[in-house]
């Protein structure tokens, strides 16, 4: 594999049970897949509430999805989000952050995410800020890497316009300061970015003084106006050239976490075979190992319906998608069936309380 590539379980909206965390481990750890960072938004005790231990029981899950990534060799890892903790590092704060991270530590992590996405950036010094912290988070975790997700962690003025004004130089700064161990987190040109070009990927790498770990927003489907499709076409935009380029290679899955198999299999793919990939050809492969032959060759036939039309546009097709896919006994038919129920529809109100 000319890159490390790994799940980066980041989404927004209602998280994946435990069970199909743990099977997802072991489908793709078995096919190369090498790491698995566990960071859903809706987790508030990694963000609103990272001050709090997870109650028992999800700790016994977290637990167990640590010994199932041990037992397929694939690395795990928790993403920490310290909600706006850059704007008051105190005493409490710090004694809060140090009791956190023993409790991570306690799970048994290989790599600890600290994100600071999401959040306002318009605040004082807010690189200075970031670095202070991340170097006491360094000397006092166990974790064999640190990666970090930037206030700004692409060049979309979206972020500008949710979360204030980027400061000038902020990323740079940022780069320069960090120790150069630590990894830096990048979605490319947008948040969901179409394409990663080399000569992108090294100048973020001038930027940063180091390969950007990528975080990659495909095929993830988790916002409002994303949520009433389906993101299942093979990986395009993503050239083998690139893995030079990158520290690894993170996928940020869709809502749907059978059917996310599909595109990280392509991805796969994408690095193997370099100038002779096929998307099209990638797809149906991918498809049918994940579905079966017969229910791929439905997806197949029905691809323009779910992911381009999407939901809210299928007017009567949906209820004869809907029987079509409920003759499947198979956990990626029931996917489709609860997606055109509207079980995964993701609103602007749930997103603002995560």
């Amino acid at each position: 594999m000319a890159v490390e590539l790994g799940i980066l379980e980041g989404y927004y909206g209602p998280p994946w049970s435990w069970s199909a965390r743990e099977e997802q481990v072991a489908f793709l750890g078995e096919r190369g897949y090498g790491f698995y960072l566990y960071a859903p938004k809706a987790d508030k005790f990694l963000r609103r509430r990272w001050r709090e231990h997870h109650p028992q029981p999800i700790t016994e899950h977290l637990l167990s999805l640590a010994r199932q990534c041990r037992r397929h060799k694939v690395r795990f890892g928790v993403g920490l989000s310290p909600f706006e903790v850059y704007r008051n590092f105190d005493a409490d704060a710090q004694a809060a952050l140090a009791d956190k991270l023993a409790y991570l530590d306690a799970i048994g992590i290989d790599d600890l995410g600290i994100l600071f996405d999401d959040m306002r950036g318009d605040a004082p010094e807010l690189a200075v800020s970031q670095v202070r912290i991340v170097h006491w988070i360094a000397e006092r975790t166990r974790a064999t890497r640190i990666i970090v997700c930037p206030t700004y962690y692409t060049d979309d003025p979206a972020l500008d316009r949710a979360f204030g004004e980027r400061p000038p130089g902020y990323l740079a700064e940022l780069g320069a300061a960090l120790d150069p161990t630590v990894e830096l987190f990048w979605t490319g040109e947008e948040v969901c970015s179409r394409e990663y070009g080399i000569a992108h990927l090294e100048r973020v790498a001038e930027t940063f003084r180091r390969k950007p770990f990528l975080w990659d927003n495909y095929p993830v489907n988790d916002g409002p106006l994303m949520s009433p499709y389906l993101h299942l076409r093979a990986m395009t935009g993503r050239r083998a050239a690139i893995g030079p380029y990158l520290a690894a290679h993170g996928v940020n899955p869709a809502l749907q976490p059978v059917l996310s198999r599909i595109p990280a299999l392509s991805l796969i793919e994408s690095y193997r075979l370099g100038d002779a990939y096929e998307y099209g050809k990638a797809f149906l492969t991918a498809a049918t190992e994940v579905l079966g032959e017969e229910l791929a060759g439905l997806v197949c036939r029905h691809i323009s319906l779910l992911q381009d039309a999407g939901r809210d546009r299928l007017g009567p097709a949906a209820l004869r998608l809907r029987e079509r896919y409920g003759d499947f006994d198979h956990p990626g038919a029931k996917e489709i069936v609860a997606w055109l129920d509207g079980e995964y529809r993701i609103t602007s109100e749930m997103i603002e309380a995560q």
